[in-house]
């Protein structure tokens, strides 16, 4: 996959990647008016463009994308911290500490089954109490990341499913108790690459 390439459709109005960066963005607006100094993670951030032009002043972010080119592009912002990594690695968080919010946006339609089941139930490594994850999934494949959330200990916040569109955007909130993190844990595997 052309990750630079697939981003592309971002910058064409009305395209389905452009109307899902919207409904993404305004579920971080809302989440972040629950925090005052917000500490985020994106996971497979590309250029952080869903990100990084809502963040706000105080705010702490790390952003964790293995094509270097992508990476290379969300540079430059205070406060934000960059890793060209392996974001299916818990180990790429582990020095950034814990987040308000964690962005797996793009990420559970590139992984199986399994791997979605267990991302979502290592979420509690990374996040403070009370922290929200908004995720992204296609169609009929959201009820069953929906169900993952409940059964992990996370309240749903919102849901987003447009009637004209297949993606669907989600927040939920970690009613669980934040876990230790455990160093090494793999958290998922892009289905067409060895890691991502």
């Amino acid at each position: 996959m052309n990750w630079v390439q697939w981003h592309e459709e971002y910058g064409i109005p009305g395209s389905s990647l452009a109307r899902r960066l919207t409904v993404v963005q305004d579920h971080i607006r809302t989440a972040l008016q629950s925090f005052v100094t917000p500490r985020l993670i994106s996971m497979c951030a590309g250029d952080g463009r869903d990100i990084l032009p809502l963040l706000p002043a105080g705010a702490n972010a790390l952003l964790v994308e293995l094509d270097p080119s992508l990476a290379q592009r969300a540079q430059g912002h205070t406060n934000v911290v960059i890793r060209n990594e392996d974001a299916g690695a818990i180990d790429a968080y582990l020095s950034f500490g814990r987040a308000d919010i964690v962005l797996a946006c793009g990420v559970f339609g590139n992984v199986s089954a399994a791997d979605v089941r267990r991302t979502i139930e290592s979420l509690p490594m990374l996040l403070s109490p009370g922290g929200q994850v908004i995720w992204t999934r296609a169609g009929d494949e959201s009820a069953f990341v929906r169900d993952c959330f409940a059964e992990s200990g996370f309240d749903e916040v919102a849901f987003t499913a447009p009637a004209d569109a297949k993606f669907r955007v989600g927040t939920h909130r970690m009613s669980a108790a934040p876990t230790p993190p455990i160093p090494g844990t793999r958290l998922f595997r892009f289905l067409d690459q060895s890691s991502v």
